[in-house]
């Protein structure tokens, strides 16, 4: 194993990550890095938040937007985007292998990870 060059930058980064009730895209973690008394450059930031993710710390999440966002958590999960306000949560429910085996037979693909986006309507915005 590699050693993980951790730059002050980088463990500021991963902090801003880790820590975040939501998943973080790359402005946001600017502006929190802001928030707390740094101002990285943007490559900086970016640079930083590939390389968190190269090495695994973080995982990198493409949910159908524009932009990335960011998950500290690097464990198997899903996630569930609001089609109202975009908030996004993490779904713990495994997928079942049954339907990852039928998806690989039907594809002829071997699957090696498996990312699912589901959208709804959250609870709050379903409520106003």
């Amino acid at each position: 194993m590699n050693k993980i060059n951790l730059t002050i930058q980088r463990k500021a980064i991963f902090e801003v990550v880790q820590h975040a009730e939501d998943h973080p895209t790359a402005a946001d973690v600017i502006e929190r890095l802001r928030g707390k008394g740094f101002n990285f450059a943007y490559g900086t930031v970016y640079n930083s938040l590939r390389y968190l993710t190269d090495v695994g710390l973080i995982r990198e999440l493409k949910l159908g937007e524009a932009v990335s966002r960011y998950d500290a958590r690097t464990d198997e999960h899903q996630h569930i985007v609001c089609t109202k306000c975009g908030r996004v949560d993490e779904v713990l429910t495994e997928l079942p292998n049954e339907w990852l085996q039928k998806v690989a037979h039907e594809t002829k693909y071997s699957i090696e990870h498996a990312q699912v986006v589901l959208e709804g309507v959250c609870e709050q915005c379903a409520t106003k």
